[in-house]
């Protein structure tokens, strides 16, 4: 029979990988659900382009909210279990990340947001939602006051862009996106643009934006 000595031991990776599975709780798993949703949205998007199907843009555009509800919950669950942790804040961040600031920009692109301006726009959609978080997670204990919950927003929440994907999704059910996207297309020099992408730069400024203070409810 083998002694406790001749037992083996789990190598350091693996110790650390146990420990971090430990420390995932129930709102996690929902935060997860948040970022799948938005993986499944970009992938819907590349089949779009890809067959032309407009129920992939549909379905890819429904999956916006579902990932709002995913994030609305984690928190509350978060909040009613008093399980908050560095960890839970930083999956947050990142699946927000793809939900609310890839996903979307990727049914713009697929949509018909696809000229040389757009792309940039689009990318400083992106940019600001990461700077947004980022600021978020650095100044959260600051804004919270000592307790366990922010009080205001500075800058818009990234989920906002769930009103762009919705603004998307109509277009796309009347037709209006591809060549017929609402507002035609500028030619910009060398490039085009849509002015339809204007509203993704004023939503990644609003979110940067520090003098702009909303309530957290």
């Amino acid at each position: 029979m083998p002694t406790p000595a001749d037992t083996p031991r789990a190598s350091a990776p693996a110790r650390r990988h146990f420990s971090m599975i430990r420390g995932f709780h129930l709102a996690d798993v929902f935060t997860l659900g948040n970022a799948a949703c938005g993986v499944g949205g970009v992938f819907l998007a590349m089949m779009f382009m890809a067959q032309g199907d407009l129920h992939h843009f549909l379905w890819a555009a429904a999956l916006a909210p579902a990932a709002f509800v995913f994030d609305v919950f984690d928190g509350r669950i978060a909040r009613w279990r008093q399980t908050h942790s560095a960890l839970g804040r930083e999956l947050d961040s990142l699946a927000d990340v793809i939900s609310f600031g890839v996903m979307p920009a990727a049914l713009g692109f697929a949509g018909g947001l696809d000229g040389g301006w757009d792309a940039l726009v689009l990318i400083y959609f992106v940019c600001c939602g990461v700077s947004r978080l980022a600021r978020y997670n650095v100044t959260a204990e600051e804004l919270s006051g000592g307790t366990d919950k922010v009080k205001y927003f500075e800058g818009t929440p990234i989920p906002t862009s769930v009103a762009l994907v919705g603004l998307l999704a109509l277009a796309a059910w009347q037709g209006r996106i591809g060549e017929d996207v609402y507002g035609g297309v500028w030619m910009l020099g060398p490039w085009a643009l849509h002015p339809l992408v204007l509203l993704f730069a004023l939503s990644g400024t609003l979110m940067v934006s520090k003098t702009l203070h909303i309530p957290k409810l």
